[in-house]
């Protein structure tokens, strides 16, 4: 078969070293000049945030940060940064400070330098997002993707091995959705493949021994990987399931991502071969989900929407809020009955399988 793709690899500097955040901090904080930095970071991140910014000059250390991005913190911290003539931004922690770094950035076109703590991934992509009246919206904008991304294992020991493990599903999440996203190609689908593969052979050391560095460092390897790949392919039915939850209900969004993840693989993988092979292959398993299954299982991995707060209710509407945002080049069509029937497994926990009910139709993904 002929390829035919069209491919966009986004410019990013990339350090990445155990036990050198701050010092590589240093030098790209040099490198690029700026004398009045803006370090974001949680109360819980903050203590890291101080570590890591011990070898420059911080004119303001911001902790305003909230899951989902709300737009009254976005613009908050937006004006500090006017406030304080700020030239550069660093967000030290997981996706929602990234998300807040990033807000900031889309108005002000500051700089950002990422400091990740967690296996997000938003540090590696040019996509926003920002919640208003409990509705989510996502975008791209070249203005937001961190100009350098600093990544060091020894920064994430401060996240608890369960939610090492969310983390780390909500990255294996990248690397599945960028098989069969709008956008998906054979190197975002290579890359993903092998995030997979890293992702798969970390966080199962993570989980046996919180301590162990050489499992942090492939988890964050692979978390890498999947950002780039999920950057390029566009986001997938996964993340648009996950987005409408987190926003809509305020559901946690690593371990919305972890949930939702297998029941979506399961209903995608019939119409997709290529991908599912590939995934398959990338789990050391014969099919992907049985892999998946297996890897979850391993992990002790988050199992039902309910225990994350969705309440059962809230079913119908959460598929009527879903079911436009759909992309049109899903492998499988969707329909609010099959897409709600996703979503009452994924509430209860129900184990999916390998071969979802429905008619499987051709697909070329």
């Amino acid at each position: 078969m002929t390829l035919i793709f069209e491919h966009v690899t986004l410019g990013q500097r990339i350090r990445f070293g155990t036990g050198k955040a701050a010092q590589n901090l240093s030098a790209e904080v040099d490198r690029l000049g700026a004398t009045r930095v803006m370090v974001i970071a949680s109360e819980f991140e903050a203590p890291i945030a101080e570590r890591v910014s011990e070898g420059i000059d911080v004119a303001l250390y911001y902790r305003d940060v909230a899951p989902h991005v709300p737009i009254d913190k976005a613009e908050k911290a937006r004006a500090a940064a006017l406030e304080h003539g700020i030239d550069l931004l660093v967000c030290v922690g997981g996706g929602s400070t990234t998300g807040l770094a990033k807000a900031v950035a889309m108005t002000t076109k500051l700089p950002i330098i990422a400091v990740p703590t967690t296996y997000a991934g938003s540090e590696a992509t040019n996509v926003w997002g920002l919640t208003e009246a409990s509705r989510k919206a996502t975008g791209v904008d070249s203005n937001v993707l961190p100009g350098t991304v600093i990544y060091d294992a020894e920064l994430t020991f401060s996240l608890p091995p369960r939610l090492s493990v969310a983390s780390g599903l909500n990255a294996l999440a990248h690397c599945i959705d960028s098989m069969w996203a709008t956008r998906a190609d054979p190197i975002n689908q290579a890359l993903g493949a092998e995030g997979i593969r890293a992702l798969a052979s970390g966080l199962p050391r993570i989980k046996d021994n919180p301590q162990d560095l050489p499992g942090r460092e492939q988890a964050l390897y692979g978390a890498y990987l999947s950002a780039v790949a999920f950057a390029s392919a566009g986001s997938g039915m996964h993340h648009k399931i996950c987005h409408v939850l987190g926003g809509a209900y305020n559901m946690p969004h690593a371990e919305t991502h972890a949930t939702v993840l297998p029941y979506v693989l399961a209903f995608n993988a019939p119409f997709a071969p290529d991908a599912e092979r590939r995934i398959a292959a990338a789990l050391g398993a014969d099919d992907a989900v049985t892999g998946l299954n297996a890897l979850r299982s391993t992990l002790d991995a988050p199992t039902s929407l309910k225990e994350h707060g969705l309440l059962e209710a809230n079913i119908p509407q959460a598929v009527e809020l879903i079911l436009p945002a759909i992309p049109a080049g899903n492998p499988r069509p969707v329909t609010g009955a099959n897409l709600e029937e996703l979503l009452r497994a994924a509430y209860s926990g129900t184990t999916p399988a390998s071969d979802p009910v429905g008619n499987k139709e051709a697909s070329h993904v």
